[in-house]
């Protein structure tokens, strides 16, 4: 059983949020809860009027602290948005358009009482992956989640943080998978599989070398966010892991 585990991450709004269900789940509670009557008992035409003021007021009270209340309204925004999708633009405002869902569930109760207890074993740190390297040591089991590679030029999914992850970035962190597996530790890294679009691509081959030690799965993945509808459903997606089914740790 894991007893304790660094989360990291570079995006602040959802540091700060995961902060929010850590320390103060029951007033984030309250706060959804209040989000949920009010946008329930609004008519439809209403509804994006209410998610446009409460983009614009999240924005805006981010730049000044980030407390319960933008916690709150980061988790509505997400609830309520197209997609359930985070993108910010370059000033670091977050811009995603109204979802216009019949029903959504802003306030999922149980599930921030259960993130919260989990959380209660984590220390949460703001920063970019290359941060954790120092509290990595042989036998930590390491998870890399980053913004997906975009499967072609018009995909613009990477407007995670005010600066996007760039191609560069993918190759930054492959390097820094290298130097976990040097120390020994256990390593699965989730990503995009590039011959979804280009059967030509290695990129992952050439950076995550079976030589080296890594073995890449193709997995499939069920993908909602495309501009065309005969793109969404199932993907093929990759996992990059430097272990295997017979590794004690793996079990």
């Amino acid at each position: 059983m894991i007893k304790s585990f660094y989360l990291f991450d570079i995006n602040e709004d959802l540091v700060n949020c995961y902060k929010a269900v850590k320390e103060n789940v029951g007033q984030l509670i309250d706060e959804l809860g209040s989000f949920q009557n009010k946008f329930s008992r609004k008519k439809k035409a209403e509804r994006k009027e209410f998610y446009n003021d409460t983009r614009k007021r999240f924005n805006h009270e981010k730049l000044s602290g980030f407390g319960i209340k933008t916690a709150a309204k980061l988790i509505f925004l997400n609830k309520t948005c197209y997609n359930g999708l985070y993108r910010v633009n370059r000033k670091n405002q977050f811009n995603v358009p109204f979802g216009g869902y019949e029903n959504p569930r802003i306030c999922d109760s149980e599930n921030l009482l259960a993130t919260s207890a989990v959380l209660q074993k984590a220390e949460i740190i703001c920063g970019d992956f290359e941060t954790s390297n120092k509290y990595i040591k042989k036998n930590t089991f390491v998870y890399c989640d980053p913004p997906y590679r975009p499967l072609s030029p018009t995909a613009s999914f990477t407007s995670y943080s005010k600066d996007s992850f760039s191609e560069q970035d993918q190759i930054r962190l492959a390097k820094f998978c290298c130097r976990v597996h040097e120390k020994g530790a256990r390593l699965l890294l989730s990503n995009s599989d590039p011959k979804n679009e280009d059967p030509k691509d290695t990129f992952f081959q050439s950076h995550y070398q079976q030589a080296v030690g890594f073995r890449i799965d193709t997995v499939q993945a069920n993908r909602a966010i495309n501009c065309k509808a005969t793109r969404r459903g199932k993907i093929n997606e990759l996992l990059v892991v430097n272990y295997d089914s017979s590794d004690s740790f793996a079990k």
